[in-house]
């Protein structure tokens, strides 16, 4: 099924995750509108496991947050290695609905889903009640991607370029904080709304300089599979000027937490196994992923699979876990920055609670 992800496009050939799309806020009155109607609308085209899988299992639901790419390896993995059904869980994975995953979650219609924190933080300031229960990554993969032709190798080298995105507040305001931190001034470069199009060929037809892409797929795609000269600015290398912050996060909503939290848990459980094998095995994970969605590029899945085994977490550190800290302070920059209008309870708002102990 082609459908938009919260934040960004298909390409031409349904094998890429979908760029981020700038227009969360936009989305948070389409997230309330929604709350109001009923959602079992965005089921009809996407089903869960249709095998009878007797009265044992519990019957539960994961929306994704776009098509299925390497982010979820970890949950492909556990599924076909039958580990949600030892937790005693008949799983059901489902796409997107084109306004997004968190109104389906906080409603009930699905009982997990995997979100961002920037989709998080303002659905929270509006009163939805989702509940961030695990990080994916550790840190976020996001890079300002260009051509290397055009010898952009840090943020001053935007000026006087042309950012190709979405039109979107978060997509200025960390694109701005980062050519200023850098020395540079941001009201040089040029933004443009290019929509669901082949970035790659757009920068190459001189219509835009750089976008914002996932380094373990756009750029990894371009380095290694087409064989395209690239640069990329990694937000991770930025640290000192913006925020780090969890994208994505898988979500669940405050009812299952108070009412179901066994559930809750041995979900986690599974999904913890499944990213704890995707890291020992990423051939494992990338035939789990290939077996689910085998439209996608074979040599791209088995190149990203490989290249999070070391960008899921940190060495050493448990898969999953949430820092308060990295909350609190991207909470405060989108407040500051005039994204949000009130603060948040981010303890409220994210739990590591569902773990597994280590």
């Amino acid at each position: 099924m082609k459908q938009l992800s919260v934040f960004g496009r298909q390409s031409p050939a349904s094998q890429d995750p979908p760029r981020r799309r700038g227009r969360w806020r936009q989305r948070v009155g389409i997230v309330l509108a929604l709350l109001l109607l009923p959602t079992m609308v965005f089921f009809a085209a996407c089903g869960g496991d249709d095998d009878d899988n007797g009265d044992d299992l519990e019957k539960v639901t994961l929306m994704l947050n776009w098509t299925p790419n390497t982010q979820h390896a970890g949950i492909y993995l556990a599924q076909a290695k039958g580990w949600y059904r030892e937790a005693g869980i008949d799983l059901g994975i489902i796409e997107p609905a084109q306004a997004g995953v968190e109104q389906v979650v906080a409603t009930g219609n699905a009982q997990f889903g995997i979100s961002v924190q920037e989709g998080v933080i303002p659905a929270r300031e509006q009163g939805i009640p989702i509940v961030s229960i695990a990080a994916i990554m550790q840190h976020n993969d996001s890079s300002f991607f260009a051509l290397g032709s055009d010898n952009i190798t840090r943020p001053k080298d935007f000026e006087g370029k042309t950012y190709g995105g979405y039109g979107g507040p978060l997509e200025a305001e960390i694109l701005n904080t980062l050519v200023q931190c850098d020395g540079g001034d941001p009201s040089t470069v040029k933004h443009i709304e290019v929509g669901n199009i082949d970035y790659l060929a757009g920068m190459e037809q001189d219509r835009f300089d750089f976008v914002w892409v996932f380094e373990g797929w756009d750029a990894l795609r371009a380095r290694e599979v087409e064989n395209i000269p690239v640069t990329s600015v990694r937000f991770a290398d930025h640290l000192d000027c913006i925020p780090d912050w969890y994208t994505p996060v898988i979500i669940t909503n405050e009812s299952m937490i108070a009412d179901r939290p066994e559930t809750v848990r041995k979900f986690m459980e599974a999904t913890a196994r499944g990213y704890a094998a995707a890291i020992e095995d990423s051939q494992a994970a990338a035939d789990a992923l290939l077996e689910a969605a085998s439209e996608l590029d074979r040599e791209l899945v088995e190149l990203s699979a490989r290249y999070h085994t070391t960008h899921y977490v940190d060495e050493g550190r448990q898969w999953g876990l949430q820092d308060e800290a990295t909350w609190t302070t991207f909470e405060a920059f989108l407040r500051e920055a005039g994204l949000t209008s009130k603060e948040i309870d981010v303890q409220a708002a994210f739990t590591n609670e569902f773990l597994p102990n280590q």
